[in-house]
């Protein structure tokens, strides 16, 4: 028997579609749909100006796709918060409040695992399980709100999963999460980041969304990348900055390119001098991350002093960059780390 349809997986002209054949008016397919994007009922009984009448039925058809805190982490220093969220089938994924002076930002999930293989990232460890319907990607953003009591202003999309290898769902999640009778989350505060998927960043351009691309590329060449990331012995350097270019001429946004430094990996002055020369005359930001050490992986962070020395390479040669702020001190900040956890036990 396949499973009712999520709710809060709807656009409001699905809604009140899929709750015409009832005889439900219009006006209360609005109600519901406030009710599940703007205030984040988990529970049909939390509808309390709907009719019991018409939970009742709602309950019969449709579904609320459950999405539970099952473990919590918090770093004292800063205040980031780590959820580990139980899905409706028992999978786990993960989400991240981080505190900023312009608010709060959520980092989402949009798989339960990854099939990227990425050689330095947690997420991938067990291989992809399955993707999030875009109600479960919402859900992290209502788990979070109800849990701390605070407003999410900023999403990015750099979770656990590769969001353009859930494309149609991710989409859907993204028109949810900005629509006016919803959390109203502008897309000028939403990033999406890929591993390089360039088909799907020409298909994003497409969109006219107006969020911001972050490109996770880690390495100046394809000798290295490919090393690190499976993704680019299909869509090599070239390929992939090719369709950065064409998004952020379309888009008139720059792109910002994710490049985590491990020792004696990728965090030569020799590998910053070669990605400024890629880079040249696109509209970029590169954003350097010391990269964040996996136990299962073996990859060192790289020295403080190495990361300086590659961030000033960059911008003597005209290539904005900056070194992100470490957050999440004290907990298990890497992607994936939590939800391993769970499968090693």
């Amino acid at each position: 028997m396949p499973a009712l349809l999520d709710l809060r997986s709807m656009l409001p002209e699905e809604l009140a579609a899929a709750l015409e054949p009832f005889g439900t008016p219009a006006y209360r397919s609005r109600q519901i749909f406030g009710w599940l994007q703007r205030r984040g009922a988990e529970q049909l009984g939390e509808m309390t100006d709907i009719p019991k009448a018409d939970r009742a039925l709602l309950g019969e058809h449709f579904r609320i796709a459950p999405c539970a805190i099952a473990n919590k982490q918090a770093a004292e220093r800063d205040g980031t918060v780590k959820y580990l969220l139980r899905l409706e089938d028992g999978e786990t994924v993960e989400s991240v409040v981080m505190r900023y002076a312009y608010g709060n930002t959520l980092c989402v999930s949009t798989q339960a695992g990854c099939r990227m293989g990425c050689a330095f990232c947690a997420s991938g460890l067990h291989g992809l399980t399955r993707n999030l319907l875009p109600g479960e990607m919402l859900g992290q953003i209502h788990a979070a709100r109800r849990d701390l009591g605070v407003e999410i202003s900023h999403i990015v999309l750099m979770g656990t999963g590769e969001p353009l290898d859930n494309y149609e769902n991710v989409l859907r999640f993204l028109r949810l999460a900005s629509h006016p009778e919803g959390l109203h989350i502008g897309q000028r505060k939403i990033s999406l980041s890929t591993c390089g998927l360039a088909p799907q960043i020409d298909r994003l351009q497409g969109e006219h969304l107006g969020l911001t691309l972050s490109v996770s590329l880690h390495a100046p060449n394809d000798a290295i990348r490919s090393a690190l990331m499976p993704v680019n012995r299909r869509w090599p350097v070239e390929a992939l900055l090719a369709a950065c270019r064409r998004y952020a001429q379309s888009s008139s946004r720059r792109v910002s390119f994710e490049y985590a430094l491990f020792r004696g990996v990728n965090d030569s002055v020799a590998c910053a001098e070669e990605l400024a020369g890629r880079l040249r005359g696109m509209l970029c930001h590169v954003n350097l991350i010391p990269g964040n050490p996996v136990p299962e992986r073996g990859f060192a962070r790289s020295e403080p002093a190495a990361v300086q020395a590659f961030a000033r390479a960059l911008e003597r040669r005209g290539i904005n960059a900056t070194v992100r702020r470490s957050l999440g001190g004290g907990i298990e900040a890497a992607c994936g780390q939590l939800r391993n956890q769970t499968k090693r036990t």
